[in-house]
């Protein structure tokens, strides 16, 4: 049975239910070696000239997994044998939460687009925190997202930050800064060239690990651009473009609150990502997320200057072997352009 007819009955479901017995499977398969061995006969893509190095890290190929689908570091070990490149857990709070109120998890299925409105639900830093210690290192790279909890002041902030930069600095290869989730009040208010370089001039006191700047995509283009630079002026390793949109007029049945997701972010996030990647390409390390959805699209950001791409909202849609058939698909797209390595293709329109 493929994924397509098991997606049916999945979609009968609340979306965060649906989510919630895919983490548990996941969670309780991830230490049964034969089942884990099964799946990386299936999914897992070895090839050579999908590795590179980055932030003195191994990545076996250039797909992720971006911030969101394993909130609390529960799915590790499943999917790295689902062949993603990398994951990125969280976003992790100081102090566990329990986020914003149900419903908060919508599909489109037309679109294939998802809204949500979690709010930074996850099981805190201290329980997080044990459960990436018993993994790191691991086969592949693992980046903890972070962001504030709802209930500290905004000129508190900084001080969530340092506390989770503290508690995860030596058991992940790099960490992301969440300041433009739309779910938390008045996080996107810290998108502002003061707090960043307060945020990163403490980072470099903190920790030598790698640490990202993610963005809205719904910033204007070079105010963006501004706070990047600002950004990798002060000591940031990289830029993450883009998390969830707030432009809710992509969707006509969408909710007025949370952030989109999906296909209909697809060309919001590249619009930023090109204008981005033409002032920074070769500055600093950029990740391109945001309506990826097969081997096509990720090329075209792989070739605008993106060392690494993220997948989400299409993994609902497609299934579990998507990082495999974007692999597979990058692999055949580099030959037919006459490429021998993932790292003669990125930023090769930029060229």
């Amino acid at each position: 049975m493929d994924y397509q007819s098991i997606r049916e009955w999945i979609f009968k479901l609340d979306p965060e239910n649906a989510h919630n017995i895919v983490e548990f499977i996941s969670k309780s398969t991830g230490d049964i070696s034969f089942f884990q061995d099964y799946l990386k006969k299936h999914f897992v893509i070895d090839d050579q000239r999908l590795k590179q190095k980055l932030f003195d890290t191994e990545f076996p190929n250039p797909v992720g997994l971006g911030a969101g689908f394993d909130k609390n570091a529960l799915m590790i070990k499943s999917l790295e044998s689902l062949g993603f490149g990398f994951v990125e857990v969280g976003t992790v709070t100081p102090v566990a939460q329990v986020g914003n109120p149900k419903p908060r998890l919508f599909r489109y299925p037309k679109y294939e687009s998802v809204q949500n409105a979690m709010g930074f639900n996850n099981d805190g830093s201290k329980k997080i925190k044990e459960r990436v210690k018993k993994l790191y290192p691991c086969k592949i790279p693992i980046a903890v997202n972070i962001g504030k909890n709802k209930t500290t002041p905004e000129d508190e902030a900084i001080e969530d930050y340092k506390s989770l930069m503290n508690t995860f600095k030596d058991i992940c290869d790099f960490m992301v800064i969440n300041i433009s989730s739309p779910n938390t009040p008045g996080l996107r208010d810290l998108q502002n060239e003061n707090f960043i370089k307060e945020l990163f001039k403490e980072a470099k006191e903190i920790t030598s690990k790698p640490i990202l700047l993610k963005i809205a995509p719904d910033m204007q283009k070079d105010k963006a651009l501004m706070l990047c630079e600002s950004a990798v002026q002060n000591g940031a390793n990289g830029i993450i473009a883009t998390n969830t949109t707030m432009d809710y007029s992509l969707i006509k049945e969408a909710k007025d609150f949370g952030g989109l997701s999906g296909k209909v972010l697809k060309e919001k996030s590249f619009e930023l990502f090109e204008h981005l990647a033409k002032n920074l390409y070769g500055k600093t390390t950029l990740i391109s997320v945001g309506g990826i959805d097969d081997a096509n699209e990720a090329f075209k950001r792989l070739k605008a200057g993106a060392s690494l791409v993220e997948i989400y909202t299409a993994l609902i849609f497609k299934g579990p072997s998507l990082a495999k058939e974007i692999n597979e698909g990058i692999l055949k797209l580099m030959e037919k352009e006459g490429f021998k390595d993932i790292k003669e293709v990125i930023g090769s329109d930029r060229v």
